[in-house]
Formats: C-alpha cells, sequence, structure tokens
C-alpha cells in the first residue's frame, strides 16, 4: 500500500510545526485531518492545502476525551481508517513558579500530556486494523530547562515516558516513536494573519553545533520517516533533533 492510500491525524496541525507536517504528508499523499483548537488557524490550512490534496479541519480540544473521541470517530466515519497519529499539540505557560496558577498547570499538562494519552487511546484501535505508526512530539525541555517553564517541562519529560511505555503496550501492531525538537523557528508558519519572519540573527544561528536553528521541515521529514515501511524497525525511541544543542558544553 502506498502513502495514497493512508489517513494521518495531526494534532495542533494548524500552525508550526504540526502544519508544517500535515503539509509533508500531503505532499507525499497522505489525506490528513488537521486536529486543532484554533478555528481560523485550522480553518486556514485546510484552504491553504486543499489544492495540494486531501485534508480535512476537526475542532478538536485535545484535552477533552469527548472532542477527542468525536475527531476520531468522524475521521474514521468518513475515510474508514487511521494509519498515523501525529500527538503534537501543546501550550506553554512561562511564569514564576509562585505565580502559576494549578489551573495554568492543569491546563498545560492536560493539552500537552494527556491529549497525548486520550489521542492515542482511542486511535488505537483504528490504528492496530492498519499496522499503524504514533509519533510524539516532545521537546528538549524534557531533557533540560530554562527558569519558569515547569509546567511545560514536566508534560514534555511525561511525553517521552508515555511514549517508551506505549511502544511496549501497543507493539508489535502499532509503533510509537518521539521527537524532541529544539529551537525551531516557526515564525513563517503561523496563522495567516500574524504569520511574520523571525529576523534571527548570525548569533541565533551561530551557537547551534550545526550552524542554524531548526525548521519546521526538519521535524516534518523526520516523522515522514518514521512513519514509512523504511523505519518499521523503529520503535520505543526518542529522537533529540536540536542542532547538537543538548550535547553542547557551555561555559560562562
Amino acid at each position: 500500500m502506498n502513502t495514497r492510500d493512508k489517513v494521518a491525524v495531526v494534532t495542533g496541525g494548524g500552525q508550526g510545526i504540526g502544519k508544517a507536517t500535515a503539509k509533508t504528508l500531503i505532499e507525499n499523499g497522505y489525506t490528513v485531518v488537521i486536529a486543532e483548537v484554533d478555528k481560523e488557524a485550522g480553518k486556514d490550512t485546510a484552504r491553504q492545502f486543499s489544492s495540494r490534496g486531501l485534508v480535512r479541519f476537526a475542532h478538536t480540544d485535545v484535552a477533552d476525551e469527548d472532542s477527542v473521541n468525536s475527531m476520531i470517530r468522524d475521521t474514521v466515519r468518513e475515510f474508514k481508517r487511521i494509519d498515523l497519529l501525529v500527538n503534537n499539540a501543546a501550550i506553554s505557560a512561562r511564569r514564576p513558579l509562585a505565580s502559576l496558577s494549578l489551573k495554568e498547570w492543569d491546563r498545560v499538562i492536560g493539552v500537552n500530556l494527556t491529549g497525548t494519552f486520550l489521542c492515542t487511546k482511542h486511535a488505537a484501535p483504528h490504528l492496530k486494523r492498519t499496522e499503524g505508526s504514533i509519533i510524539n512530539i516532545a521537546s528538549t525541555r524534557a531533557l533540560m530547562s530554562e527558569p519558569d517553564t515547569e509546567a511545560y517541562s514536566a508534560s514534555k519529560g511525561g511525553v517521552s515516558a508515555l511514549t517508551h511505555s506505549l511502544a511496549l503496550s501497543l507493539g508489535p501492531q502499532i509503533r510509537v516513536n518521539c521527537i524532541s525538537p529544539g529551537w525551531i523557528d516557526t515564525s513563517g508558519w503561523n496563522k495567516k494573519r500574524t504569520v511574520k519572519k523571525g529576523g534571527l540573527s548570525v548569533e541565533d544561528h551561530s551557537q547551534h553545533p550545526c550552524g542554524r536553528v531548526g525548521k519546521p521541515e526538519d521535524m516534518s521529514s523526520l516523522i515522514l520517516y518514521l512513519a514509512s515501511p523504511s523505519a518499521t524497525f523503529i520503535t520505543g525511541a526518542h529522537f533529540v533533533v536540536d542542532g547538537g544543542m543538548t550535547r553542547k558544553m557551555i561555559y560562562v
């Protein structure tokens, strides 16, 4: 079966890495369902890519089980199958620990970690039938931190750990892998009315051992590979894709 028979669900597919992933998958023959809470971003992206292939926008709050269940059910009703789930949807709440409310903490954990669990839970029966693949998007914040990022870092560390647990629970029918992006310039991949170029400096690029800041396409190309028949011996893996920054010793 080639990719033109396959269906992918990309959460948070309206902007950033999710949008680039949707574009790459569509261009490689996938039917793509963009599961996105931001209606403007989701509709804009679906319209933008509609000439490239079959794409649908599904308004989805990944932290709400009823919303996730409806999105998966509607996807299978229309397209009869799911072959790939990309758990990409994420938010952050950067503020000092003393002023971080429980509501804010719960929302970040709910979207980033619980959302990954819920989408996987409801997609898994369909992915088993197609011997499909799940790719979770974590972050290098699962491995290192800046100040005031407790909720985000905890959620992404959870996504990394959840990945290897799911790989064992769902294998061999479903492969589950994780990608942790580093600094990725998503400024050109925002919703239409907020798109702007990042204005990155020479210093921004040169501090990376590979010589540049990352692009969303760096992630989407790896996602495409991990979902492909060439990667059937890869599961439970955690790929850090950060231009070498987590391997760089920094002395002040």
